[in-house]
């Protein structure tokens, strides 16, 4: 009996050992992950404050709209007002007034004189100066600098607001334990793990699997659509929903004038510091599933880290002209001067976020050119099906079906050129043992210019 016990006892102080073990491992895990997190609010200048706009990334964790008993935790993406961010090559202050790609093609289009002379100021935002809840008329700057070697600099002159935000009282030059009691919401925790995931999918080498599923099938088609670009005059492409940037920085890439528009503060954060602030490929390194006790294969799935981004974005040969939009895609875009703007448009996994579907498709036909075309990916989990109620007008939901989605796109006056499904994942763990999966709708419609001035209201 004595010998038993005496095993036990050795037994458990082993057990104890390896639990401690286990638990520094992960406490540095989570260190790691919050320093990184530091240095990007230390790079970032927010115009305003931005704790105050919630919305679900329920891509990630359908279980935000539905009752699923194996969903370890629920994520979210911030949504803000609106401000604009651009992407240049230059060092500068947005003051001026946005242009949309005709007129950024007519200002800048290269004569026999300039061919040779490309000089650092040319920028081009992409569009309007939107009008924010706020009241406010700020210009953003962030700039994709071409000399790995040179440091980037964000801008924000915010001239109706002060900067305001919570992060400005938080101390960060250390990562230490006192800095770390910070009295945060738990849905900020998950929208800041949600970005996490985010960045493995669009810049780590675990990603390259979800963006092969996704983005790839996007670049083909663009690359089949336009096949005679030049680079005189690029054909340019709007991408909604842009996330941390890497699809809109892969059709640059390809030869086109791109902007990324998103409208979370916590996806602008993150990929201002990913373009502007990286110096090589693999510079930064995270624990993108320390945060999740569930459906792990071993504690070295869990501990794993990951590296990125995988390419270094300012050589990853863009095209002059490549910035992002920060603000909401229909009070931005419905601007006059994006009327009949863009060669293309790029959604993926980008229409169920809509509180109105009918909305999106109306914006997407009046920015593209007759002529133009739109290529999109993705499912239909409706982001706010669930929380509209009768005193909730803000939150109201419309909620088609793919076959009512085409429906609505052919009376705006698009036809379908392509169409199939995708089977893919989003944000999703690949040594986990459960995934989610879509089949995504995927398809290329193009604007027909005799339907579309038809269905234009008279």
């Amino acid at each position: 009996m004595q010998v038993a016990i005496k095993t036990l006892q050795k037994g458990m102080s082993r057990d104890m050992s390896g639990h401690s073990k286990c638990f520094l491992q992960r406490t540095r895990c989570i260190s790691m992950n919050a320093s990184f997190i530091m240095k990007m609010l230390e790079a970032f200048e927010p115009p305003f404050d931005m704790s105050q706009y919630v919305d679900a990334d329920v891509h990630a964790h359908p279980s935000i709209l539905h009752d699923h008993s194996h969903m370890d935790c629920t994520h979210s993406s911030e949504r803000g007002d609106c401000s604009i961010i651009a992407i240049s090559r230059s060092n500068l202050s947005l003051d001026e007034q946005h242009d949309s790609p005709k007129e950024y093609t007519k200002r800048h289009e290269p004569s026999r004189e300039t061919d040779n002379n490309k000089g650092g100021e040319d920028h081009m935002a992409g569009c309007s100066q939107p009008v924010g809840n706020m009241g406010m008329s700020q210009g953003a700057g962030i700039v994709c600098n071409g000399d790995k070697n040179t440091g980037a600099a964000a801008y924000f002159q915010d001239k109706d607001v002060s900067a305001s935000s919570a992060i400005e009282n938080v101390a960060l030059r250390h990562c230490t334990a006192s800095s770390l009691k910070l009295n945060v919401p738990p849905i900020d925790v998950d929208k800041v793990r949600c970005i996490v995931r985010n960045i493995v999918r669009d810049w780590g080498d675990e990603g390259q699997k979800e963006r092969d599923e996704c983005y790839k099938p996007i670049l083909e088609e663009l690359n089949r659509l336009f096949p005679n670009r030049s680079d005189q005059r690029p054909p340019s492409c709007l991408v909604p929903g842009a996330g941390l940037g890497r699809l809109a920085l892969d059709i640059s890439s390809l030869g086109f004038v791109s902007q990324g528009n998103e409208f979370s503060y916590y996806m602008l954060i993150c990929s201002n510091f990913i373009l502007n602030h990286t110096q090589e490929a693999n510079e930064w390194s995270i624990y993108p599933w320390i945060h999740s006790n569930c459906n792990s294969l071993s504690d070295n799935d869990q501990l794993r880290p990951v590296s990125f981004p995988d390419i270094h974005p300012s050589s990853a040969g863009i095209t002059e002209g490549f910035s992002m939009c920060a603000g909401d895609f229909v009070e931005v875009y419905s601007e006059e001067s994006q009327e009949s703007a863009w060669d293309a448009v790029v959604t993926c996994f980008f229409l169920d976020t809509a509180h109105n579907i009918v909305e999106y498709i109306e914006i997407i036909s009046k920015v593209l050119k007759d002529g133009g075309v739109w290529v999109n990916l993705g499912p239909l989990l409706y982001h706010f099906a669930d929380s509209y109620g009768p005193d909730d007008v803000m939150d109201m939901s419309i909620e088609l079906s793919l076959e009512d989605v085409k429906k609505v796109a052919y009376h705006y006056g698009f036809t379908m050129e392509v169409e199939k499904m995708i089977e893919t994942t989003y944000t999703a763990n690949m040594k986990a043992m459960m995934q989610n999966r879509y089949r995504a709708a995927f398809w290329t419609m193009r604007k027909d210019a005799s339907r579309s001035k038809a269905c234009k209201p008279r």
